[in-house]
């Protein structure tokens, strides 16, 4: 009798054991919920642009000549109307005298021929002479002119290639390459130039939107004409090859006018300051610009999971259970993703712990102690 009233407690014990661990196992464990809200937002885009100089100008000889003085050295800065180099002038001084003493020759044929005329005029007024030799005599006088006004040109031609001799920057900026040294046999027909200066003190960064990107941008600034929309959009940054962000933010500044039809992007102009020289032609880079978002959908990355390139959400519906919710992503911005599809404002969905999930469970909503801890529901970046 003993032996079967011990029986009854132990089976009673283990099944109260058993109980107790189906209540533990069956119970919803605590799992922190936030609700989503729409919020503005900005999303930065980056685009490869290539960088150039204000004005790269080449600097090319305008007459043949020897290189007999380089004035700049390769990298060096110059200002607008320095002298960089000079051609030996010696063969155009000949010509400018030469074109000069033709001159003074046909200004002393206008004085002969008025000479002439100044003789002949009585004598054919008293019937002296015929009336022919006045008129031959004038027409000598036309001609004289004629020659003194090409004498002119001559001279002032043989002026401007003497003063090609000399060959000064048209802008101020950075000397590129000298491939050419003193002493070399410089000509205006020279596959290469003497070299290129660069201004700088402002650079345009050259990137492209494609068709839609194009469209977007369009919608998403106010203004009734580009030029308009040109004034509306915010100040863009300057990533550098290093991915370091270039100190002076800039402004689109041009967008062409029309589309490349072989790659269906149109080309954009950012315009940056660089007073200090920073930056030169030739860089490369990225512009980021800023697109901003009104009433988004805004989801922490921390509450996602990524599987085979697809981002989910676990979502909590009615009874607490969570369905694993796919979404669809249209960038970042912060922390956060912005989101198009999968979810909308006031949809609940789990914040932490989603490795430890699964499909259809119920789970006991917490709210975040720190809400601080979640950047949604405000502008950033």
């Amino acid at each position: 009798m003993k032996s079967i009233i011990a029986l009854n407690i132990i089976i009673l014990l283990l099944s109260s054991c058993s109980e107790k661990q189906t209540d533990s196992v069956d119970a919803p464990q605590p799992v922190e919920v936030i609700t989503i809200n729409g919020a503005s937002a900005t999303i930065e885009n980056d685009y490869t642009a290539s960088i150039q100089g204000k004005s790269d100008v080449e600097i090319r000889p305008q007459v043949e000549g020897f290189l007999e003085k380089v004035y700049v050295d390769e990298g060096s800065s110059v200002q607008a109307g320095q002298t960089l180099f000079k051609i030996n002038d010696e063969p155009f001084r000949e010509q400018l005298n030469s074109a000069s003493a033709q001159l003074q020759a046909a200004l002393a044929a206008i004085t002969n021929a008025q000479l002439e005329i100044d003789k002949l005029t009585p004598l054919v007024q008293n019937k002296v002479v015929a009336e022919y030799q006045l008129k031959a005599a004038k027409g000598a006088y036309q001609i004289a002119e004629a020659n003194a006004t090409q004498a002119r040109a001559n001279l002032a031609s043989a002026k401007i290639r003497l003063e090609y001799t000399t060959i000064k920057a048209p802008v101020s900026g950075y000397i590129g390459r000298i491939p050419k040294k003193k002493g070399s046999l410089v000509s205006p027909s020279d596959l290469q130039p003497l070299t290129e200066v660069s201004d700088v003190h402002e650079i345009y960064a050259y990137f492209s939107l494609g068709e839609k990107d194009f469209i977007n941008f369009n919608s998403q600034y106010q203004g009734n004409t580009l030029t308009d929309k040109l004034r509306n959009i915010p100040p863009v940054s300057l990533v550098l090859a290093d991915n370091t962000v270039y100190t002076y933010q800039g402004r689109i500044t041009m967008v062409d006018g029309q589309f490349d039809k072989n790659t269906g992007s149109i080309t954009v102009r950012a315009t940056f300051p660089n007073s200090q020289g920073l930056l030169r032609s030739g860089n490369t880079g990225k512009v980021r610009m800023p697109r901003h978002h009104k009433d988004a959908i805004l989801v922490p990355q921390s509450a996602t999971l990524d599987v085979q390139d697809k981002i989910f959400v676990f979502s909590v519906g009615d009874s607490n259970k969570v369905t694993k919710q796919p979404i669809s992503v249209i960038g970042k911005s912060g922390s956060n993703y912005i989101v198009k599809d999968g979810v909308k404002p006031g949809d609940k969905i789990v914040f932490t712990g989603l490795d430890h999930l699964a499909e259809g469970i119920i789970i006991k909503p917490v709210a975040v102690k720190d809400i601080d801890q979640i950047s949604i529901g405000h502008s950033t970046e």
